[in-house]
């Protein structure tokens, strides 16, 4: 993520470890003898993207709890249209002196963000949070594994496979087929999602690109909201939990990660990020009373490992998603 225009989740582009240890030590500001400053601002960076990582995952089971008020595409249309309201109040993005290209680019980000957000909730109506997650970062780990083209990475596709494997007992018997393939639909637009959301960043300034696709996806999604919800899209309960939840997934993980990536390296957010599908489980179970079996936290376990080693790796050789 090179710019306030990815989501959590998001595995922003990394740079070489040495350069942003580099660039942490000094532009980042340790003032002081031993550096204590630069480093309780890295442990405060820390603290932030973890704290949008958390919002982000209860905001999602809280929109588990909203979804026999107002469905899983009314929830996604009320999370974009309030997301895209405050966004566009905020950044005030500037729509002419844009070449066709930007728009075009611009537009499948709206796409993908859409897509992702859908295929997601309506996995989430199916199975539990944590398994959704986990099967939902497989595409950004692929997109990771195929972007690096290193040998090593082999050896985190496997490891991620054989969660996916233990996470399904074989043949996925205990979860909702609609519901895997969802998550794993969210997770191929999460991947070009992470392409479009890069591409966005360059050709947009500051989070206009951001504001301005979110905007297309809450248009896109708006028919399809009110075609499943009707009228109780404007029940001012249901608007005030859409609310929250647009807050707490989209709004505040936004502002945290753009604070964080102030003064953290990439490499380290990205590792973070791959925390996900267990901070989705801990909120299924805290939220939704979702409890995880021995083999299915073994799964997430070793998705999760199966991330941060695909991201380190990355790291380590310089290379891009």
């Amino acid at each position: 993520m090179s710019s306030p225009s990815a989501t959590p989740g998001t595995p922003p582009p990394a740079a070489p470890a040495p350069e942003l240890a580099a660039a942490g030590a000094g532009a980042r500001g340790a003032s002081s003898p031993g550096g204590s400053p630069g480093r309780r601002a890295a442990l405060g960076s820390v603290g932030l993207v973890l704290a949008g990582g958390v919002s982000v995952q209860f905001g999602g089971a809280l929109a588990v709890t909203l979804m026999p008020r107002a469905g899983a595409l009314g929830i996604v249309t009320l999370r974009l249209l309030v997301a895209a309201v405050v966004l566009l109040l905020v950044c005030r993005p500037r729509l002419r002196g844009h070449s066709r290209a930007d728009w075009g680019t611009v537009i499948v980000f709206g796409v993908a963000m859409a897509g992702m957000n859908g295929l997601f909730y309506q996995a989430v109506a199916r199975i539990p949070m944590g398994p959704a997650v986990t099967l939902e970062v497989l595409g950004p780990l692929a997109l990771s594994v195929l972007a690096s083209r290193r040998a090593v990475n082999l050896v985190w596709a496997a490891l991620a496979l054989a969660g996916v494997a233990l996470l399904g007992g074989g043949d996925f018997s205990g979860l909702d087929p609609a519901g895997v393939a969802f998550a794993l639909g969210a997770g191929a637009m999460w991947a070009a999602y992470i392409v479009f959301s890069a591409r966005t960043g360059r050709r947009f300034p500051q989070a206009d690109g951001l504001a301005l696709a979110m905007a297309v996806g809450a248009v896109l999604f708006l028919p399809l909201g009110i075609a499943e919800s009707g009228a109780a899209l404007v029940d001012p309960v249901t608007l005030a939990l859409g609310g929250a939840v647009a807050l707490l997934s989209s709004v505040l993980p936004y502002t945290l990660e753009l604070l964080a990536l102030r003064r953290l390296p990439a490499s380290t957010f990205a590792v973070l990020m791959s925390l996900e599908p267990a901070l989705a489980a801990t909120a299924g179970f805290l939220v939704l009373d979702q409890a995880l079996t021995a083999s299915q936290a073994a799964a997430i376990a070793l998705v999760v490992a199966a991330s941060m080693g695909a991201v380190r790796t990355q790291v380590g050789g310089g290379g891009k998603p």
